[in-house]
């Protein structure tokens, strides 16, 4: 994500959201070969309760999805690996034709062309139209030679999406028809960060397909989870949201008790949302971008962002248990709007 300006609290952040670019452009990587963990394959499919999604299960869920899948460039052993773990866990609905491989072509790209996948999971409702939550799996490329298995930035979120599914497995939709989208390519390839064309390459492609398509007069919200299992996370006022989504998840806030959590800063950030807003879809970003302290070597980005620093140490059961509290009651909303 690119963070464009800031108000309030955080007005010293005031540049892009890029990590530090490294000395000279990376190798692409090679694929011949994987780390033995990555040819096992994924493990098993998390059992999970009937009831509505824990911290602890969404929690869980990271840690297998971190072990399956350190790191998860494109075009990388460990990229086919994350791609394999998501779909291990929504077998059933691949059984149904409920789960979409929208695989495309990103073809200017700094490293050359690169297949990536889109992976749509639908949860059909009884209202007309659909609600879309959505997270990037993928890790950053430029940072893919140290360690770095962003936790915080790609990995939880994944799997509180998977946990979601989980729930809307065994409680179907009421409302509208919930789709999950694991989309590909949000972060940069090049060493610029998130500048121009090389960023959100999966949900552009995707919002113009479905500007033609006509699924985009479908959607009633689009819903964007980032960075949302710190343990000091506190959730955006993101001004590139629709006001009336930013209000219901103010409201969301107070059916569950978690206000204390959200809107301790406002600020505009870049995110896989914006393809959406632009062609008129009401979205909203649901980001906590504030992770760890001011980064004095990076101005405007925080200790934790885009480095080996995000890791699964930072990551917080309760954090996780609030956020998917919060996208339960902000589903449940929109179907009563």
């Amino acid at each position: 994500m690119l963070l464009r300006s800031t108000s309030l609290a955080v007005l010293l952040l005031a540049t892009a959201c890029k990590a530090a670019p490294p000395a000279s452009t990376p190798p692409a990587i090679a694929t011949t070969s994987a780390p033995e963990a990555l040819i096992q394959g994924p493990p098993p499919p998390t059992t999970h309760s009937a009831n509505k999604p824990t911290g602890a299960d969404v929690l869980k869920l990271t840690q297998q999805y971190v072990a399956a899948a350190p790191k998860r460039p494109v075009n990388s052993p460990g990229h086919a690996a994350a791609e394999a773990f998501i779909k291990a866990h929504f077998a059933p609905e691949a059984a149904k034709g409920n789960f979409i491989d929208d695989t495309f072509q990103a073809t200017n790209t700094p490293i050359g062309p690169v297949v990536m996948h889109n992976f749509i999971v639908k949860f059909p409702g009884k209202k007309d139209g659909l609600i879309v939550l959505a997270s990037h799996y993928e890790t950053n490329y430029p940072l893919k030679d140290i360690n770095f298995v962003g936790a915080n930035d790609g990995a939880c979120t994944t799997a509180l999406l998977i946990a979601l599914g989980q729930y809307y497995r065994d409680h179907p939709p009421q409302g509208y028809s919930v789709w999950l989208l694991f989309d590909d390519g949000e972060e940069a390839i090049g060493n610029n960060g998130m500048t121009g064309s090389d960023q959100l390459y999966g949900v552009r492609h995707l919002a113009a397909k479905w500007s033609g398509d006509g699924t985009l007069k479908r959607i009633k919200a689009f819903i964007v989870a980032d960075m949302l299992g710190w343990k000091q996370m506190n959730i955006d006022k993101e001004q590139n949201s629709t006001p009336w989504l930013l209000d219901l998840l103010a409201k969301a806030g107070k059916d569950t008790g978690h206000s204390a959590y959200l809107f301790k800063n406002s600020l505009a950030i870049d995110d896989d949302h914006i393809p959406f807003k632009d062609r008129g879809v009401p979205v909203l970003d649901v980001i906590a971008y504030t992770y760890g302290q001011p980064d004095s070597t990076r101005p405007g980005d925080y200790t934790f962002h885009h480095t080996a620093e995000d890791s699964m140490d930072k990551l917080s059961a309760t954090t996780l248990g609030v956020t998917a509290d919060l996208f339960l009651d902000l589903v449940k909303l929109i179907d009563q709007r």
